[in-house]
């Protein structure tokens, strides 16, 4: 694997427009709190999937202007500045760019402000769960105790997966919460069925065991390992899965995982000091290449093992590199 082909993207956004830039300061994708910040796409009519592009004081633009969750197959962003373009007499008014970008409140929180979950309110690591119980018909049972104590990964009563994101500091952020199929591993996305995707901070504030007020800050998924290992290349793929299945198969590297394809975004700032590859999945080698010009000041390279080793069915099965390499376990043992 350390000779997987990469790229690296160069040169920086030096054409971006100055709307582009003031848009992008002043507005933001709404922060979750509940279920009525998620609302129904434009594109695709699910419901309970569609980010809005709010302003410092929770207002939206537009009911069409934001992101829906479901990126491959849907795929739909609509920009603040996709539409002030088509709706500049809508554009709020602003004295110079300069004095907007000096005047917009800076929304990221620093480590005092940080909203953290209790050590006392976690889930004890645990491999009762069907991702587990799946996982570990294919890989040595060594190697899966391994990556729970490693990952904390823990359990619902219901058998779900509880993948905490941990902090450098090991302080938690929150806990995706994702059923899966014992069968196949693949995650549940039936809308119908109850909790196939939810946060460990949603369910606390629901329990009263966390303030109302209380707001998400996330990181890296794995990102406390950094310090555990720190000699190793970070290789980093999208989905919280893959990273552990990974970190199985391959455990000379350091795997974490942004938690999507479009959190490829300034948490991984906190790399900086590490060489990192990423592996996008198959459907996001494009958009991760482009965003790598984002962080000149990383040494980051972007694989494009997929990319050029895709089948065109695995194209349409939106596979990612946990998937490539399970299969290709799976047919060494046949």
């Amino acid at each position: 694997m350390s000779h997987c082909p990469a790229s690296r993207g160069l040169g920086h956004w030096d054409n971006r427009d100055k709307t582009h830039e003031t848009m992008s300061h002043y507005y933001s994708l709404q922060k979750y709190t509940d279920p009525a910040t998620r609302h129904t796409c434009p594109n695709c009519g699910r419901s309970k999937c569609f980010t809005m592009y709010v302003d410092p004081e929770g207002i939206p633009i537009h009911k069409t202007v934001g992101r829906c969750d479901h990126e491959s197959s849907c795929g739909y962003h609509l920009t603040p500045k996709q539409y002030f373009r088509e709706h500049s007499h809508e554009r709020p008014y602003c004295h110079s760019e300069r004095n907007e970008r000096l005047s917009i409140p800076n929304n990221r929180q620093d480590h005092h402000s940080l909203n953290l979950i209790p050590s006392n309110l976690l889930p004890s690591p645990s491999g009762d769960n069907h991702l587990i119980a799946y996982l570990k018909t294919l890989i040595p049972n060594p190697f899966i105790d391994r990556i729970i104590i490693d990952y904390h990964i823990a359990s619902t009563s219901d058998h779900a997966t509880i993948f905490l994101q941990l902090d450098l500091n090991g302080n938690c952020r929150t806990g995706k919460i994702m059923q899966y199929d014992p069968a196949t591993g693949h995650r549940i996305k039936d809308e119908a069925v109850p909790g196939r995707i939810s946060w460990l901070h949603t369910r606390l504030k629901r329990r009263h065991q966390l303030p109302k007020d209380w707001q998400i800050t996330q990181c890296l998924f794995g990102e406390h390992l950094l310090r555990k290992y720190p000699d190793k290349t970070v290789a980093l793929v999208e989905s919280e899965k893959t990273a552990i299945i990974c970190s199985a198969l391959m455990p000379e590297y350091l795997w974490l995982a942004t938690g999507g394809k479009s959190q490829f975004n300034q948490r991984l700032t906190v790399l900086k000091s590490r060489k990192i590859i990423a592996f996008p999945d198959i459907d996001g080698y494009h958009t991760w290449l482009t965003k790598s010009t984002d962080f000149p000041f990383l040494d980051l390279r972007v694989s494009d093992l997929l990319e050029k080793n895709a089948t065109p069915a695995d194209r349409e099965a939106h596979i990612d590199l946990a998937d490539w390499l399970l299969r290709y376990l799976q047919d060494t043992r046949r």
